[in-house]
């Protein structure tokens, strides 16, 4: 296979090492193969492809999409290096309102998958980033959410103090107040 496929402390966000083959030339790596996601219990089809480009201090999220339009995400980092939080927001979770932050980058290669009921933030280490991204369901507006990414009660420990937002990320309620219609029970990935 591949891949390497490792749970992490939110055990549905799944951390994956691809194999890579170097040489002289450069080197050249599988970024996605339906069998082995499939094979590892990753079944969902990824149905559009999405890239951003920020500089340094820049931080996305805490994003998702509401049900019944939640997208999966499959993150991978093409230039730079980031660090990627996911909050688990599904209500009645035993890990509800937990986080893990990962470094992800170019020169480690590793990716993330972050099913449904998972909310997303990146934040640029590197002088700029280029992350690509699929996700199992088209972006639809009208289904957008989000957490603010300081909320205290969430305790992320954030590499930059004073991050650069967009507008709409300023205004993102507390995990406690935000529009989410995750239901533990109902969303197993």
């Amino acid at each position: 296979m591949p891949f390497r496929f490792t749970p992490t402390a939110l055990p549905e966000v799944i951390l994956i090492e691809p194999t890579i083959f170097r040489d002289e030339r450069g080197f050249f790596l599988e970024a996605y193969k339906r069998s082995d996601f499939v094979r590892y219990g990753i079944t969902q089809p990824f149905v559009q492809e999405n890239q951003s480009y920020s500089s340094q201090k820049t931080l996305r999220g805490l994003h998702y999409q509401k049900q019944p339009y939640a997208q999966g995400k499959l993150i991978r980092v093409a230039v730079g290096e980031i660090f990627d939080v996911v909050v688990d927001i599904r209500k009645g979770s035993p890990r509800y309102g937990k986080s893990i932050g990962i470094d992800l980058s170019a020169s480690n290669d590793k990716m993330l998958y972050i099913p449904p009921g998972f909310a997303h933030a990146v934040c640029v280490l590197s002088e700029t980033a280029g992350i690509l991204y699929l996700v199992t369901q088209e972006y639809t507006p009208a289904a957008e959410a989000g957490i603010i990414w300081n909320d205290p009660a969430l305790g992320i420990d954030w590499p930059v103090k004073e991050p650069v937002l967009s507008p709409r990320d300023q205004r993102w309620p507390t995990l406690a107040a935000a529009d989410n219609n995750f239901i533990y029970d109902q969303i197993r990935s």
